[in-house]
């Protein structure tokens, strides 16, 4: 089977290039969700150019899951736990107790997002390349 670590990587980008649109949009709920994809696609990558094959959405237990030499310096574990607070929250209104995720997301949790995201898609563009 061949190594797919450039295709995770290349959608990880397509995805931050969505978070980027979105937010700038107004859209923060889907910019934040398209910023968790890209972290977790940029993990799903290193994982593959490791040798490995990467099941689950949290980044976090990826990302822990990650042998001695790709390890997550304590930094980018905290982006981590913050990106993955978005996985459904971000997009389903019973994640809330009234409101839709539209009402509950700003441009400060997109801007914080997009810098996480951002931040793991570099750790994992340099370990992939």
């Amino acid at each position: 089977m061949p190594n797919r670590a450039r295709d995770w990587l290349a959608q990880a980008r397509r995805d931050g290039d969505l978070a980027r649109h979105a937010a700038a949009g107004g859209f923060h709920e889907w910019a934040c969700f398209a910023a968790q994809q890209c972290a977790e696609k940029a993990v799903k990558s290193l994982v593959a150019a490791l040798g490995g094959e990467a099941r689950g959405h949290a980044i976090l237990a990826l990302a822990t899951a990650l042998p001695s030499q790709a390890a997550f310096p304590a930094e980018l574990l905290d982006a981590a736990r913050r990106l993955d607070r978005h996985y459904i929250p971000a997009r389903y209104p019973n994640g809330y107790d009234r409101g839709a995720p539209r009402d509950y997301y700003v441009a400060a949790d997109s801007t914080q997002a997009l810098a996480d995201a951002d931040a793991i898609l570099g750790f994992c563009t340099r370990h992939v390349s």
